[in-house]
């Protein structure tokens, strides 16, 4: 299992409208250069990221910000705007396990509460973690 790129990709838009705020308009091709993608994967992620609240855009060229203090953005809001998970459960179970097999009949039991508590602990990690550390780390590895 593997989280798409979104999350990491949206941590680094946040971190380049941070860091750059005050130096550049921060625009869906500015930010596709600094991350290396194509700008409309970068529109995508700053539509659920605004969507979110975590982000506001100008229309057109203006840019875009952090709407709120970096402090109280965390991982877990990020990964919650832009990784699409149904039903707001990481693990897909598959479908049709044959039920005239006796593991079949009982793994979605069986794995149920374990898959939920390691979405638990992974969610609990993700919330606290804040936008705030990751540019104070920013600024560390700039001065060295």
């Amino acid at each position: 299992m593997q989280i798409s790129s979104r999350f990491t990709i949206a941590i680094h838009m946040l971190t380049c409208m941070e860091a750059f705020k005050d130096e550049y308009k921060v625009t869906s091709d500015f930010l596709a250069s600094s991350i290396n993608v194509n700008p409309v994967v970068i529109r995508r992620i700053l539509s659920q990221l605004k969507d979110a609240g975590l982000i506001e855009v100008k229309r057109g060229t203006g840019g875009a910000s952090i709407a709120k203090p970096l402090e109280e953005i965390t991982f877990l809001d990020v990964y919650r705007a832009v990784e699409c998970i149904e039903d707001n459960t990481l693990f897909h179970f598959h479908e049709n396990p044959n039920v005239n097999c006796p593991v079949g009949r009982n793994i979605h039991n069986i794995l149920d509460d374990r898959l939920d508590r390691v979405q638990k602990a992974m969610e609990k990690e993700l919330e606290s973690i804040t936008l705030a550390e990751v540019i104070t780390d920013l600024n560390k590895n700039l001065q060295k």
